[in-house]
């Protein structure tokens, strides 16, 4: 099986070294000293788990790779519609792209039966401009448990979570949905192809939905998220929103409020992802994990206000960070 692993940043990186102990053909594609690093001396692995280096192929220039039997795609969400020149040289007639992305997916309605089947979801492909990159008919869905970080340039630090569920949008259980999660489990991680991926995706997004955006407003950590009053009551009402537009659409995911508070406390004084880039000065991936949501609630008339609040200051904040970045 050959893998490109395309943005090989923290996930990345440690997805590629696991396949790659598990004897797949892997390529990353990264940049700077961290490619450099990689290419010197391989991807270090700490974890509690048991620390491992692994020595897969890298690489800046996807030319070099070549057509691939499965894309897994590390990049944010936002950078999705101009990921074009990166990913063409990677495409065979048959390659998957298993896009490990937090929020709604551009693929959602694809393969879903009812009344929104083949709809765009307009804030996640807007104008189509991510399905002109990735057709749909190539996406494979992941929903990534594992937590990680580039704790130093090829070296990542594995905090918690093996878990990265995968599906098909039609929740059909494929043959390559199968080949992938064989090699994960081969390399040491839980890769369960799940018939239903969108309780996944929903269950996910219970936490994303508020944490990520709160904390880059704030910039609290998960743990004093949950301890201040207000912030946490905000959470509670922004995750009963977010259940009620997914009834809407279907889907009933199984996981209280109060356990996905407990989870998140168990973090502790953990910087979401989002709040790592605000600190980094990147653009903020909002749309997916907010926007879209917001989207969707216009779409099935479900009384959103505190995420649409939320929403309305977290865009104004990623559009002065995005200024600063230009």
């Amino acid at each position: 099986m050959k893998v490109a692993v395309l943005g090989a940043g923290a996930i990345g990186a440690y997805v590629g070294a696991s396949l790659d102990r598990a004897g797949a053909e892997v390529h990353l594609i990264a940049r700077g000293p961290h490619l450099e690093a990689i290419r010197a001396a391989g991807v270090r692995v700490l974890s509690g788990r048991g620390d491992f280096t692994a020595h897969p192929h890298a690489t800046g220039d996807p030319a070099e790779v070549g057509p691939v039997d499965h894309v897994f795609l590390g990049l944010k969400a936002n950078s999705y519609a101009t990921c074009g020149p990166l990913i063409e040289p990677l495409l065979g007639e048959r390659t998957s792209v298993i896009a490990a992305q937090n929020g709604i997916p551009w693929w959602y309605f694809h393969g879903l039966a009812g009344p929104y089947q083949g709809r765009r979801v307009e804030t996640v492909d807007p104008g189509g401009a991510v399905s002109a990159v990735l057709p749909v008919r190539r996406a494979i869905g992941c929903v990534v448990y594992a937590a990680t970080e580039i704790s130093a340039p090829g070296e990542i630090r594995h905090l918690e979570g093996t878990r990265l569920s995968i599906g098909e949008p039609d929740g059909s259980i494929s043959a390559r949905c199968r080949e992938f999660s064989d090699a994960m489990i081969a390399g040491g991680l839980k890769c369960p192809v799940e018939a239903d991926l969108r309780r996944d995706i929903w269950i996910k997004l219970m936490g994303n939905i508020a944490f990520n955006p709160i904390s880059a407003l704030t910039r609290a950590t998960m743990l004093g998220i949950c301890k201040h009053s207000g912030t946490r009551a905000t959470v509670v009402q922004m995750m009963r929103e977010t259940l009620d537009v997914a009834a809407r659409l279907g889907v009933h995911p199984d996981v209280s409020i109060d356990r996905r508070l407990a989870g998140a406390e168990r973090t502790g004084e953990h910087k979401t992802s989002t709040l790592q880039d605000l600190e980094k000065g990147k653009p903020l991936e909002l749309d997916a994990i907010l926007a879209a949501v917001v989207e969707l609630a216009d779409l099935t008339g479900a009384p959103v206000p505190t995420l649409r609040v939320v929403n309305a200051l977290a865009g104004l904040l990623n559009e002065q960070v995005s200024k600063e970045a230009m």
